[in-house]
């Protein structure tokens, strides 16, 4: 029985928690894949897995051997490609986490080009606001903005993203223009609830509306509800547009990153550097957000 099957069986039942997605995905029948992971737990001599009638899950062991097994197993497929000659031509399931609103907005055509350049490789995006852990959560790259903090995870820097003061014409008309930062404290403000380290002059209360998706802020700024403080990505449209305008243009924030960020590995697989490669020089230096 090849070392590397059982390896690959087990990867793929953690990574699913069940031997029949398991099973699916590698094509091979659920019989053969429980009995790879069973001869892998006899030559290890511990249990890798817990098994019950509804869920499987990782043992304490089970979570160490998992780390280690998928870089092996990542080192081992890109040394594969490597010499099939395929470094240009990429290939496997890159498993892309990325932010709800830059994801929906801007990465459609970023994905779709980037896939109909390198037809081996599938991806697997998916949206979400939170950090997720890459390496537990089986992510081979997590897109992220902001100001990043020093950790063992390599990071790409992609694009600056800058945050501005808006609000509509006919709030502004209606309640007067702030001139200075202190101002701000008498207007009504649309809260961000996941922003980082967000400026000092910003309100930390009295926020009338309050949300975790920047669109909806958005939306309620163009609707006359208030101030927002949102990136450009998300505002720049209706900016161009004049259904918003930019304020306190002088105390805006200094610009957040936008990042590639990817586990460190000995060798990096090919789907991964091939992706990381094609988003570095793709929004360029002055985003065509920003452009308005």
């Amino acid at each position: 029985m090849d070392k590397i099957d059982t390896m690959r069986a087990f990867v793929s039942v953690a990574r699913h928690s069940s031997f029949s997605q398991a099973a699916d995905r590698l094509q091979l029948s659920p019989q053969l894949v429980s009995k790879y992971v069973s001869r892998l737990e006899e030559t290890l001599g511990v249990r890798l897995l817990n098994r019950s009638t509804r869920r499987v899950s990782l043992t304490e062991a089970g979570r160490v051997y998992l780390l280690r097994a998928e870089e092996l197993l990542e080192s081992f497929d890109d040394i594969q490609y490597q010499l099939g000659d395929l470094q240009t031509s990429a290939r496997g399931e890159l498993r892309i986490s990325a932010p709800v609103s830059f994801a929906s907005r801007h990465m459609g055509r970023l994905i779709a080009s980037f896939q109909a350049a390198h037809p081996g490789v599938t991806v697997d995006l998916q949206l979400n606001d939170r950090k997720v852990d890459i390496v537990d959560e089986g992510f081979d790259v997590a897109i992220r903005i902001g100001r990043l903090k020093s950790s063992s995870l390599i990071a790409r820097y992609l694009a600056p993203v800058q945050l501005v003061f808006c609000a509509s014409p006919d709030y502004l008309k209606e309640h007067g223009q702030p001139e200075t930062p202190v101002q701000l404290q008498t207007h009504r403000c649309l809260g961000y609830s996941y922003m980082e380290q967000p400026p000092d002059i910003w309100p930390d209360a009295g926020n009338v509306i309050r949300s975790n998706n920047g669109d909806l802020l958005v939306q309620c700024a163009i609707e006359g509800a208030g101030i927002a403080l949102q990136p450009t990505f998300i505002a720049g449209d209706a900016l161009a547009a004049g259904q918003l305008v930019s304020i306190l243009d002088e105390f805006k924030p200094e610009p957040f990153g936008l990042y590639a960020v990817y586990a460190h590995r000995t060798l990096l697989a090919s789907k991964v550097r091939t992706f990381v490669d094609f988003m570095g020089g793709y929004f360029g230096e002055i985003p065509y957000w920003d452009r308005y």
